[in-house]
């Protein structure tokens, strides 16, 4: 049996950060005790079970007075359980969670050359790219493996989800690799290279005033007027 619970014990606050230790490695996403804090203030802290196991886990935190929004700090399963549709069940139950406490809108960041989080996020989630930042955390040992932690900023308008733009409406792409965690673990040299040639085409685009309105598995990034 699969359920999504509550991050409400000393017990499962540990749980979870073993869990997000065991994802991102040396680079600890959040700590025991500021976990607690965060889930004991009314904060979003859920863990997703399969058989009693904990597997996955979503943290968001409230932004802003007045600005109905959370910022979702990491939302992520154990290797083995991605690819069944078990991550859009933990950002739906946080959609549904932010909805009924008055909020309207849930952002993050993501690294741009991770094609299945751009396609996941732009594509089944509709969410919009609302900005990219350079190196935006500096230089992590973890889940970036030692690269530059360039950023691309999202919004999820959780009443208006966007649709993906279609024929003549796109005016430029951007590729990324496929799988650029493996390549940095095959090939660490192409990856930065890779870092390097999409932040620089990133740049030219967006000053032109361009936007990303979507991703493409086979293009990548989709920009539009």
């Amino acid at each position: 049996m699969r359920e999504i619970r509550d991050l409400d014990t000393v017990e499962l606050i540990l749980e979870a950060q073993g869990v997000l230790d065991a994802i991102r490695g040396p680079e600890r996403v959040v700590d025991a005790g500021t976990l607690r804090a965060l889930q004991q203030s009314g904060n979003y802290a859920v863990g997703l079970f399969d058989e009693g196991r904990m597997v996955g886990a979503s943290i968001a935190f409230f932004g802003p007075p007045n600005s109905r929004s959370m910022h979702s700090h990491i939302t992520a399963l154990l290797p083995e359980f991605r690819g069944r549709g078990w991550g859009r069940e933990l950002k739906d139950h946080q959609r549904t969670w932010a909805l009924s406490r008055g909020v309207g809108n849930v952002t993050w960041t993501f690294d741009p050359l991770v094609a299945r989080n751009a396609h996941f996020f732009l594509t089944v989630l509709g969410a919009r790219v609302t900005g990219y930042a350079v190196n935006q955390y500096g230089i992590f040992g973890g889940g970036d493996a030692g690269d530059e932690s360039d950023r691309l900023d999202v919004k999820w308008a959780l009443a208006d989800l966007a649709t993906p733009p279609t024929g003549d409406e796109i005016v430029e792409t951007l590729a990324i690799p496929e799988n650029v965690e493996a390549l940095r673990e095959e090939n660490p040299r192409e990856a930065y290279e890779w870092r390097m040639r999409v932040r620089r085409e990133m740049a030219v685009l967006l000053g032109r005033g361009l936007t990303i309105a979507g991703f493409d598995a086979a293009r990548g990034y989709l920009f539009t007027k």
